[in-house]
């Protein structure tokens, strides 16, 4: 033990995804008695970060370089942060810190990680040439550092843990499920529908694969039925990633009035009491969308793609709406339905909060996660 209290270091990438996924997590281990580091790309959080009394490492990190000069870089910053923290435990968050982490702990003398997968992300899901071709080496890599006798691996779906327990992957014992990164259900609450047309929301990143451009040919779709529906697309386009909607495109959608495109907002249980229903078309390879956790919360009813971990917040004809992968022509449908039915979204908005406060609420996702690091940490775990 490196002192008296365990020290327990969150490698992320991005700092405002810590605070939005991470930081209730955080809170509760130093309630618990941990001291907590982060690592992260600092942005614009960085001092939300510090006012939390947690020791921020500025950490330069790309999530979507394979140039090997940079992640050989990436590698060494990393394991110059765990020298000079000295961790007791690291907890990595995401496919690439897991894996860049991975060898920097090897290098650092670290044994105790926790690796929380959200997800497989883009070389799972994409149908580039560039995906395919590094998808080999990625499951390689996967294999050589996510499993370890005092290593744990937390996914979010069943189907990620069936891919990660495969031959010579992740020993079973080693992996636990905990259904993503919870939510505050006293913030994220009912609100009652607003007035005005439906309105269809989708919160995420403007990449390809969060089915983009297949909301975009749903929307007009439905104008050209005379359906009064509107649909609003809320998050930023992402740099880091291959297949980013470009800016001039999302500008081009709104100008031309086919959906209203906000950018990043910041009060998102505003944005879901403005909101009719949730939308998510994604074919991302998602752990459990955050997203569609929150929009549950809000009572308000979902249509999403059927695919791994969507499925496990939209149960189709209960909380939502599943429609095919890649499908406008279903998904405009289902728009519709929802758009023409307000008993219909009433119900399913219910449903959908009953759902959220059984099996997503902070407080059970953090207790779950508090329980790994006690198998982990072992008599060097807090006591109450």
């Amino acid at each position: 033990m490196s002192g008296s209290k365990p020290r327990v270091l969150f490698l992320v990438t991005e700092d405002w995804y810590f605070c939005s996924h991470r930081l209730g997590l955080a809170r509760a281990l130093a309630a618990a008695g941990c001291e907590v580091g982060v690592a992260c790309r600092v942005t614009g959080h960085g001092a939300a970060i510090g006012r939390e009394g947690f020791r921020l490492f500025p950490i330069k990190m790309s999530r979507s370089s394979i140039n090997p000069f940079h992640l050989t870089a990436s590698v060494a910053r990393i394991a110059r942060v765990y020298g000079a923290f000295r961790p007791d435990i690291v907890h990595h968050v995401a496919l690439k810190p897991a894996l860049l982490g991975g060898l920097a702990a090897r290098i650092a003398g670290i044994g105790k990680i926790i690796n929380a997968v959200a997800g497989l992300g883009y070389v799972f899901s994409s149908s580039s040439l560039r995906a395919r071709l590094l998808r080999p080496a990625m499951r390689g890599c996967l294999r050589l550092l996510l499993d370890g006798a005092e290593v744990r691996v937390i996914v979010q779906n069943p189907e990620d843990g069936a891919a990660l327990s495969g031959p010579g992957m992740v020993a079973a014992s080693r992996l636990r499920l905990i259904p993503g990164a919870g939510v505050d259900l006293t913030r994220f609450r009912p609100a009652p529908e607003p007035l005005g047309p439906p309105r269809a929301t989708l919160v995420a990143r403007m990449i390809v694969e969060k089915g983009i451009h297949e909301l975009v040919e749903a929307a007009r779709g439905l104008a050209a039925r005379g359906i009064d529906v509107r649909i609003t697309l809320a998050g930023e386009s992402d740099a880091e990633n291959p297949s980013a909607i470009p800016q001039r495109t999302l500008r081009q959608w709104s100008e031309a009035g086919i959906v209203e495109v906000l950018g990043h907002v910041e009060d998102i249980p505003a944005l879901w009491a403005e909101s009719h229903m949730a939308v998510l078309p994604s074919y991302y390879a998602e752990g459990v969308p955050l997203s569609l956790i929150e929009a549950a919360a809000c009572a308000r009813p979902m249509i999403a793609a059927d695919g791994p971990g969507l499925r496990d917040i939209v149960r189709h004809g209960e909380t939502g709406l599943l429609v095919p992968p890649r499908d406008a022509s279903a998904l405009a449908d289902a728009i519709a339905l929802l758009a023409a039915d307000p008993e219909l979204r009433r119900r399913m908005g219910a449903q959908a909060r009953r759902l959220a406060v059984e099996k997503f609420g902070s407080d059970a996702i953090i207790a779950q996660t508090l329980e790994v690091y006690g198998e982990i940490l072992g008599d060097a775990w807090p006591k109450a």
